[in-house]
């Protein structure tokens, strides 16, 4: 007998089950089942191009599940003859979580029953809900093609033990020993065909329930004339309770949204309707049917480099594979569903699939067709509103990577702007739309604070000549993205920080002659900063403000290089700002042409101490900072 302690986050996660965090508890048989489904979809992919496999399964061999249960003794068994587990694949998929996804599912818990229900399946952890209502799980398993089966035995606490056993078949059983009297109803006929006819009725192996039902012997009619009472006896009932029937191979004529919202629960683990339902069946040259679709809330590992793909693919109807993240592009990684193909071979190989000009159709086609279906749900105001809180982000990442569906992906995106309520957003259509006719490009502004970034002096030419300017306030992904947009329509993206404001009222002789009467000031400015800034010049961008820090061109372009250096954790030096002062001004006036150097000095340092608070940037300095303001003060006073 081998024991084995649970890794530290299953633990944790165990004492919340065990502890009845859940008022969802019937959830435990939508997550037995589905891993059921799987095992046997396993078994079934290697029967039909594994040689070896096939020989070694009997020739009649199906996939099915049976479940049944005992009254007497307060339990419920599930058992499946798929592709089973041997003792290594019992401590990898129950005695830890190799998904690095655990710490934040479990962080992630916040207490509320139906939020963190829904979290169970969204992480993986399916298995470890059957504790929600188990005192004892015995799991007995015997994994396809080997010869030893073994038991793995928890009661849900701190351990697990793993001891060889006989089992003549492959695949698993369940035993579950429910605990008390609330769980104990699962041991019902009823509840059991109730919860397996919502949560799994299109699960595609047929599911059957094993019970002893009693019933009257039947009398002849002598005995009836004699006044017999008929014989009561308990008769084994195989009974059928999912209709076995893979439903995205239905006609959508026929479906209901119910069926659809059920289906997708199951393949999901989400307890919420999806956002969007999109079915599609196409003939011609390439023949699938794909059934896809958008959760209303987004997947907790979305961001994390490990997240588990939501579509899987069959081939005639037979599953292939679940964890193919070239399916669809990373940035449709939230989308849940099934591509089932009539072409592909049965064998495919990770590799095949790569390459293959078959699948590579039926992706373009599918992305197509999802990103003209969201396009239909944004005349939805209420439903694009909420599409948008949850996958803005990813869409834009696809404006980036996605060339060839570039322009489609900018008509979804949508931003916050100057001419938006804070915290709401609009539509790069409804930006041109509100422009001046003579205008041509979209103007934006990126950085980390919103509230920040809408006072920025750089915005003060642009609100005075009532310009439009984006928000961007994801400085991390902005940063990257937004100059990589290039145009929408024609229109070419500007980031306000490295552009000439437009609508400037002033001739070049104008502009020379302000840059000639402040020369020496910029120069004696820049002799005090010294490499704390790039450059010191006049503005005519600002007309409230004293100063402001700008990033040349050049420096634009590097920053996006900058911030993909930085996500690969490599330490990249902040290149030295450009400082434009306002000749218009009064401290710039009184600052030119003044005698005492140590005023220039502190003057001259908080005229870019301030240009970088306002836009939300780090004092290099802040006791320096606080000292100058002071003394400034005192001279004044």
């Amino acid at each position: 007998m081998a024991k084995h302690q649970f890794q530290t986050e299953v633990g944790q996660l165990l004492h919340l089950m065990t502890h009845s965090l859940y008022s969802n508890k019937e959830i435990f048989i939508r997550e037995l089942v589905s891993n059921a489904s799987d095992a046997i979809d396993k078994l079934n992919y290697l029967k039909l191009t594994d040689e070896k496999m096939k020989a070694s399964l009997p020739e009649d061999w199906k996939g099915e599940i049976n479940i049944s249960f005992d009254e007497k003794d307060k339990s419920l068994t599930i058992v499946d003859n798929g592709i089973g587990m041997n003792e290594e694949d019992l401590i990898a998929s129950i005695g830890t979580i190799a998904k690095s996804g655990t710490k934040s599912f479990v962080e992630a818990l916040t207490g509320d029953a139906k939020k963190d229900s829904n979290l169970i399946g969204q992480f993986g952890v399916g298995f470890y809900s059957v504790f929600m209502v188990a005192s004892n799980v015995d799991v007995i398993s015997k994994k396809a093609g080997e010869e030893q089966a073994y038991k793995w035995s928890s009661t849900g606490t701190g351990e697990f033990e793993i001891i060889p056993v006989i089992k003549e078949s492959n695949g698993t059983v369940i035993y579950i020993k429910l605990k008390d009297e609330e769980a104990q109803e699962f041991a019902s006929k009823y509840r059991i065909k109730n919860i397996v006819g919502k949560y799994s009725n299109h699960i595609a192996y047929p599911i059957f329930l094993n019970y002893q039902e009693e019933v009257s012997e039947e009398l002849s009619e002598e005995d009836k004339k004699a006044g017999k009472e008929p014989e009561k006896k308990l008769e084994k009932k195989h009974e059928k309770i999912n209709e076995a029937t893979a439903l995205w191979t239905q006609p959508k004529a026929k479906l209901k949204q119910e069926e659809y919202n059920d289906f997708y629960k199951s393949i999901s683990h989400d307890s919420q309707d999806p956002l969007l339902t999109i079915h599609t069946k196409a003939e011609g040259v390439n023949e699938y049917t794909t059934l896809f679709y958008i959760p209303k809330t987004a997947p907790m590992d979305m961001y994390r480099a490990d997240y588990q793909p939501g579509v899987k693919l069959y081939v005639k109807r037979v599953f292939i594979t679940d964890d193919e993240k070239e399916l669809l592009p990373t940035y449709l990684r939230f989308v849940r569903g099934i591509i089932d193909s009539e072409d592909l071979p049965l064998n495919v190989s990770r590799e095949i699939l790569q390459e293959n000009r078959i699948l590579a159709n039926i992706k373009q086609s599918s992305v197509k067709k999802i990103l003209s279906e969201i396009k239909k749900l944004s005349k939805d105001e209420e439903k694009y509103e909420e599409f948008i809180s949850q996958y803005n982000r990813p869409l834009k990442e696809g404006a980036y990577q996605d060339f060839t569906n570039k322009e489609a992906i900018l008509e979804l995106l949508r931003f916050k702007s100057t001419k938006t309520e804070l915290g709401k957003m609009t539509s790069l259509e409804s930006y041109k739309q509100r422009a001046e006719s003579e205008q041509k490009a979209i103007y934006y502004i990126v950085g980390e604070n919103e509230k920040v970034l809408r006072n920025s002096p750089l915005l003060e030419s642009y609100k005075k000549n009532d310009i439009e300017v984006l928000v961007c306030d994801d400085k991390e992904l902005d940063e990257i993205i937004t100059p990589a947009l290039q145009a929408y329509k024609e229109w070419e993206f500007k980031d306000i920080t490295s552009c000439e404001p437009p609508k400037v009222e002033q001739s070049e002789e104008e502009k020379k002659e302000v840059e000639e009467k402040f020369q020496d000031i910029t120069k004696k400015i820049k002799e005090v900063l010294g490499e704390a800034v790039k450059e010191v010049k006049v503005t005519n961008r600002l007309s409230d403000s004293a100063s402001c820090v700008v990033k040349d061109a050049s420096d634009a372009q590097m920053a996006q290089m900058m911030q993909m250096m930085r996500a690969m954790g490599q330490e990249m030096p902040e290149s030295a700002p450009i400082l434009e002062i306002n000749p218009e001004h009064e401290i710039v006036k009184k600052l030119n042409g003044c005698k005492d150097d140590s005023l220039v000095e502190d003057v001259s340092w908080v005229l870019l101490d301030q240009a970088k608070l306002s836009e939300g940037m780090e004092v290099t300095d802040a006791v320096s900072f606080a000292q100058r303001v002071s003394r400034i003060t005192a001279k004044a006073l």
